[in-house]
């Protein structure tokens, strides 16, 4: 991949992955120009001076609700490329103010599209989608049943389960008004594609982490929370659904897929990025645990009387008919051994040094779950794609990030 002197707009440049793009793309000595809203204060974004870049980006003020001001972005950076970043990307906060992720997603992805069309741009633009789009993914047939329960229709129904790895094909289930969203744009660019011949790419990125995701991010919650608790500021760990599992990448394997897709990926296409593995949040709990400098020996539950040993043992069986780095409790709650509930109460969780009590919060368990995510990413791999990051490797560079005080706000 070679982007030297190619004009790059990025919108959302000032956010997680935005930040991680431009530097790359600055390294291989591209024009990069960032779309960003005026800020109150006139200070430059933190995640931009994080990687030291703040002045080596060609920032645009531009708002997505303002399609005068995209079609100005436009003039300015004669793009070759555009990464379509900006959104509202945080699930809990999406319950809390649908309208909001809706004007800035939806409304927002409409109105670049549209300024797009009406400068006759010939730019290559990849779009951000979500692993969130497949939402209720099915992974056996005692889960169905527990969906049925909880949902009473399953729409589109199963065609057959597992419906993991998931792979492009698979039905749509949106859990949530991001998700939805997501499910918007994405349809959007490559109607957008069919109808005026625009040159769109979808990417449906799966979960991705490394150091500066946003504290609201369940990730950061843990990582975040584990370096309080090792410089004693906390005494406890509070979070949700411990039983989630999702695909994990590290941001730098995403960025270089998003770069990948511009410079091979099929106009009109969409492409799923993730790892190709799936871990619960209790093991991201655990394994951050044990890289914060504890040895894990045993889990067991305030309240029901679970228990399971040596929990962190890496476990490489077979599962959804391949192979995986997970932990001995991933295995279990797979297969259905066991599973948390916020009845439990939480978890103590027996250490060489002392015991950690997680405790269930029952604010951050969301209205409607998305239980598992396991991308199927062989279409992109066609490409040349390939993972160079571990789930330990995410977690590390996320725990380091959280030793500086000042992050841990």
């Amino acid at each position: 991949m070679n982007f030297k002197n190619k004009n790059i707009l990025i919108t959302g440049v000032t956010g997680f992955v935005g930040s991680y793009l431009a530097k790359e793309l600055i390294n291989q000595k591209a024009n990069v120009y960032g779309l960003i809203r005026r800020r109150a204060d006139g200070t430059a974004s933190k995640n931009l001076m994080d990687h030291n870049i703040h002045e080596r980006i060609k920032l645009i003020e531009g708002d997505l609700s303002d399609i005068s001001s995209l079609a100005m972005a436009l003039d300015q950076s004669n793009p070759d490329y555009i990464f379509h970043l900006a959104a509202q990307s945080f699930v809990a906060r999406s319950f809390e103010n649908s309208m909001e992720t809706q004007q800035i997603n939806c409304a927002g992805t409409s109105n670049l599209l549209e300024a797009l069309r009406i400068k006759d741009s010939d730019a290559k633009v990849i779009f951000a989608g979500s692993s969130e789009e497949y939402g209720l993914v099915i992974s056996s047939q005692k889960h169905l049943q527990q969906a049925q329960k909880e949902y009473k229709v399953i729409f589109p129904e199963p065609v057959e389960i597992p419906e993991v790895p998931i792979k492009e094909t698979n039905p749509l289930r949106p859990m949530s008004p991001y998700a939805v969203s997501k499910v918007y744009g994405d349809f959007l660019m490559r109607n957008y594609y069919h109808s005026y011949g625009l040159d769109t790419v979808v990417s449906r990125a799966f979960n991705h982490e490394g150091a500066g995701r946003g504290l609201m991010f369940v990730t950061s919650v843990i990582t975040n929370q584990i370096m309080k608790l090792k410089f004693n500021e906390i005494n406890k760990i509070s979070i949700g659904n411990i039983n989630a599992f999702r695909d994990w990448s590290h941001v730098n394997d995403i960025v270089q897929g998003y770069l990948l897709l511009a410079e091979k990926g099929t106009s009109g296409e969409v492409y799923n990025q993730g790892s190709m593995r799936t871990n619960s949040v209790l093991s991201y709990i655990l394994l951050g645990l044990e890289q914060a400098g504890w040895e894990v020996n045993k889990i067991k539950t305030m309240n029901n009387g679970k228990v399971v040993e040596d929990p962190t043992e890496n476990d490489k069986s077979e599962i959804f008919g391949i192979n995986f780095n997970k932990t001995k409790v991933d295995q279990l709650l797979l297969e259905e051994k066991i599973d948390f509930q916020l009845e439990d109460k939480g978890i103590i969780v027996e250490t060489d040094k002392e015991d950690i009590l997680v405790n269930f919060d029952a604010n951050r368990f969301r209205p409607a779950e998305v239980p598992i995510l396991l991308a199927d990413t062989s279409k992109i791999q066609k490409l040349g794609c390939e993972i160079e990051y571990s789930l330990s490797d995410v977690i590390r560079d996320q725990l380091n990030y959280f030793i500086k005080k000042e992050n841990r706000q």
